[in-house]
């Protein structure tokens, strides 16, 4: 008999969903957890990030000694965009008439989080783990820079690990690879001046434009790409420039967000921008280049019991053997798995569709999110139960 009903675990689903934690405050989302496992007498830690009171990740424990097992999931969410456009509250859970679970996080990645810290519990009230150590990973800052699973990579969480789960939604395939990721901000410097006489200014919009196309068209020559993650990728997202329609703008910026492979990764994407800068730039321009939030990209051979395991049990609970692949996006694994090589036992599967994520009315199948939390229990106390 599960020691929290199906109510309660949406419910708890629910309590997280209303937590605004946009790219920051996981610390409420950290204390709630910490409050949760405290009632079932399970051990738990909240670990704040350095410079910040709001930011923080949790690590929970049921078990002792070795194999180790982590699971992790983030505990931030992106931003919800023009609010109009959603047809339910962001941040309050709705059912639809489909049994569709509404909210921001739902899928990306908040029913993969309470679904594991759901199976921990369960796990542990049922004396279900007869050896072994279960490690709850909870981070912060997962949607920028991962700033969490660094932190916890370097604190020595992930030295004894013999395998990782993380519960990114790939209900629709687990992925055992996946792209790094890397951010570049661009910013040019010129001279503001009345739009009637410009010749007297600098308009700092105009080697910003110069820069994406010039970019744009080296980006097209590149050819490199890796036998299983395949081709890096480069995208402009965000761009600012000039705040009145009759002055010439003295600063702009962009934003870039770049994906990468072994065959070209955050260095060659560095030379490539700098490459452009030195092109486009003449004496009377200021262009800087600042790249940030760099992610390598995770390649494992996905040959191994713990994926296995994970493909074995999605047949048993939903029918369906669900297939192993390599992700265009990008997750904490890139600073968890630091020091692993190809050859660890890593795997993404998680309830949700990765096409969910940061989409308008996001959403995960209740059935889904409440089939995982069984899932995990037999995934976790197999694997560790039985591992020599």
């Amino acid at each position: 008999m599960p020691v929290l009903s199906q109510d309660e675990s949406i419910q708890i689903l629910r309590d997280l969903i209303e937590m605004q934690s946009v790219n920051d405050h996981e610390l409420k989302v950290a204390q709630y957890l910490h409050d949760l496992f405290e009632q079932y007498q399970i051990n738990a830690q909240i670990i704040k990030l350095e410079n910040s009171e709001t930011r923080a990740n949790l690590v929970a424990e049921i078990g002792s000694g070795q194999p180790v097992l982590a699971v992790s999931g983030h505990m931030d969410v992106v931003t919800v965009g023009d609010i109009a456009t959603w047809h339910y509250e962001p941040f309050q859970l709705t059912e639809d008439d489909a049994g569709r679970l509404h909210g921001r996080g739902t899928a990306d990645m908040k029913a993969g989080l309470a679904a594991l810290v759901i199976s921990m519990i369960e796990i542990k009230e049922a004396g279900l783990l007869n050896k072994g150590t279960i490690r709850l990973l909870a981070t912060a800052g997962e949607e920028i820079e991962s700033e969490g699973a660094a932190l916890l990579q370097q604190q020595g969480y992930m030295d004894d690990v013999d395998a990782l789960l993380i519960a990114e939604p790939s209900q629709e395939g687990m992925y055992y690879a996946h792209k790094g990721s890397m951010h570049v901000e661009l910013t040019s410097r010129g001279k503001s001046a009345h739009s009637s006489m410009p010749e007297l200014g600098i308009n700092a919009i105009t080697p910003v434009v110069n820069f994406i196309y010039h970019l744009n068209e080296a980006f097209q020559h590149v050819d490199q790409k890796n036998d299983i993650i395949g081709r890096p990728t480069l995208a402009s997202t965000v761009f600012n420039g000039g705040d009145q329609v009759n002055s010439i703008p003295d600063k702009a910026t962009a934003l870039f967000n770049v994906r990468t492979v072994s065959e070209f990764n955050s260095q060659s994407f560095i030379d490539l921008f700098e490459s452009i800068q030195q092109r486009v730039t003449n004496k009377d321009e200021q262009l800087t280049i600042q790249p940030y939030g760099d992610r390598a990209p995770v390649v494992t051979t996905g040959e191994n019991a713990w994926v296995d395991l994970a493909q074995n049990l999605s047949e048993k609970y939903f029918g369906e053997r669900v297939k192993k692949i390599a992700a265009t996006g990008v997750t904490d694994a890139s600073l968890l798995l630091k020091d692993k090589d190809e050859h660890f036992s890593f795997v993404t599967y998680g309830p949700g569709r990765m096409s969910q994520a940061h989409q308008v009315d996001e959403y995960v199948e209740k059935d889904v999110y409440l089939t995982f939390i069984e899932l995990y229990q037999d995934m976790f106390t197999t694997y560790l139960n039985h591992e020599a």
